[in-house]
């Protein structure tokens, strides 16, 4: 297996190096818009000993006949790959197992795409899969991906789907011991404008020290994608089904960790969006959303690397109480909520701290737009959106939107967002979290000291003395431990006595 990435082999290179490979040998089954994958191994050359079948079930009552009625009838979904890749790959060992299993390593890919119609007026996408083996007679593996077609043209997204699954097919047999350089090498011969990879799952026997919450995190970072979602069972999902025709409300932190106030501002900021007259209280999708920029330490480059082991750590906090995680690139909320509003059409919520309302009104993030703040702000308020701010203290002063003040020449802008109902302040808030700050507690946290645990709810403090997160010093220091106990001896002189 290579560990090095190869960027200058190409498609048609791969596809040979694939046939030419006497182990792998499995068929194709490809519906809509991806029949070029199979057709790159066949104009490569020696096909014959890697392809056992090549199929296209493109007629949806002869896909429900092969692979089973689906419940919902969206036939471009990873339900309808998954049913693919378990009959196709089920065939391959109930007719070949017996004839060639102890030299051979099957495979079966699949895909279920839709490219740009006629009138394009649709969004091309497509799910695509593997279940391969890595030694004969082994047990299989997935890798499933979900790609967004970008090209504005139907030959070229297929030409794109075509290049992407020969790239998939080559990095399961060939990179898979290095995940990284698997998720590198599937834009091989593809540019970012070309398609965007917003899901990877990794399972099987040979992933099982694949953490796929990082995979997510790697699609975000090396630009695949600039949203990757996991629910709290820690699973990558693919955002547009996740969150497709949902009321989303999404509050944005570092949580490292996450404290009272967080929970706080969570939850009476959800409670307020629910009962705003447009919203549907049966259909609200909750999202943590961290940002690439605040997975980096403060006062770091921006060449700095990502904390990975702090990022799971933080992770696995949110997904223990029930969060669905959203990882994004967006650093500026109006690139969000335009991102989201593509998703949706339904109302959104955007739950922020004052200090955020403040950074929103600061013209100098918008300097690289060629209408400013205003153009800003025509995304950002334009869409079904309403901001839900909770005050912050300063100097024993509870700052909130009635005590906010904007630039003298946006002050009218910021009236009129008022009273048109598109920011609001969060009421009933627990007035005692204020006067906690992250930092300081995380301060606390690393230097062992008491007092923290009263900003942090119970379960995630276990969760950090148990697990030594975010710097808790779980090893004893023996001089701080005596310290204490002398201290102790001076409340009681008993206690040493008691431990001599």
């Amino acid at each position: 297996m290579n560990s090095i990435h190869n960027k200058d082999i190409g498609t048609k290179q791969k596809a040979l190096a694939i046939n030419l490979d006497p182990k792998i040998y499995g068929s194709f089954a490809e519906i809509g818009a991806g029949q070029d994958v199979a057709a790159n191994f066949f104009k490569a050359g020696g096909s014959s000993g890697t392809i056992a079948k090549t199929m296209s079930a493109y007629d949806m009552t002869f896909s429900d006949a092969i692979y089973g009625a689906m419940q919902v009838r969206r036939y471009v979904s990873e339900p309808r790959l998954k049913s693919m890749l378990n009959h196709e790959y089920g065939l391959l060992i109930e007719r070949l197992s017996e004839l060639r299993g102890d030299s051979t390593t099957f495979f079966a890919f699949s895909d279920t795409v839709s490219a740009l119609n006629y009138n394009k007026t649709n969004d091309g996408h497509g799910w695509m899969g593997v279940r391969f083996q890595l030694e004969p007679n082994g047990e299989f593996n997935d890798v499933v991906i979900h790609v967004k077609l970008l090209d504005n043209d139907n030959n070229l997204q297929q030409q794109a789907v075509g290049i992407l699954g020969v790239n998939l097919m080559y990095a399961c047999f060939y990179y898979n011991e290095v995940p990284p350089v698997f998720l590198l090498s599937l834009m091989d011969n593809l540019s970012r404008d070309r398609i965007q990879i917003d899901m990877i799952r990794f399972e099987g026997p040979n992933f099982t020290k694949v953490d796929n919450r990082l995979m997510s995190l790697h699609l975000v970072k090396y630009g695949f994608s600039d949203v990757a979602v996991f629910g709290p069972d820690g699973k990558n999902q693919q955002p547009s089904e996740v969150l497709y025709k949902k009321h989303i409300v999404v509050i944005r932190g570092r949580f490292r960790p996450i404290i009272n106030v967080h929970i706080d501002m969570l939850t009476t900021g959800v409670k307020q969006f629910m009962q705003e007259p447009d919203v549907d209280k049966d259909n609200v999708m909750v999202v943590t959303e961290l940002t690439l920029q605040s997975l980096k330490e403060r006062n770091a480059d921006e060449t700095a690397e990502i904390d990975e082991k702090d990022f799971l750590d933080r992770v696995d906090i949110l997904c223990s109480l029930g969060q669905t995680v959203l990882i994004s690139n967006f650093h500026e909320y109006y690139k969000l909520i335009a991102y989201l509003s593509k998703i949706t059409k339904l109302k959104l919520g955007v739950v922020l701290g004052y200090p955020n309302l403040e950074y929103i009104f600061s013209e100098e993030h918008y300097k690289d737009l060629p209408g400013g703040i205003l153009e800003s702000f025509a995304t950002l308020f334009s869409r079904k959106v309403k901001l839900f701010i909770y005050p912050t203290l300063r100097d024993k002063v509870i700052y909130n939107c009635l005590r906010f003040n904007p630039p003298a020449h946006l002050i009218d802008l910021y009236r009129y967002l008022i009273a048109n109902n598109k920011i609001e302040d969060i009421h009933h808030y627990n007035e005692n979290n204020l006067h906690a700050q992250t930092d300081k507690v995380l301060e606390l946290i690393k230097h062992g000291e008491a007092g923290w645990e009263e900003h942090v709810p119970p379960e995630v403090v276990t969760m950090i003395k148990e697990r030594c997160l975010f710097g808790y010093p779980c090893a004893v220091n023996p001089e701080k431990e005596e310290k204490e106990n002398l201290t102790k001896a001076d409340d009681n002189p008993g206690a040493v006595l008691d431990k001599v």
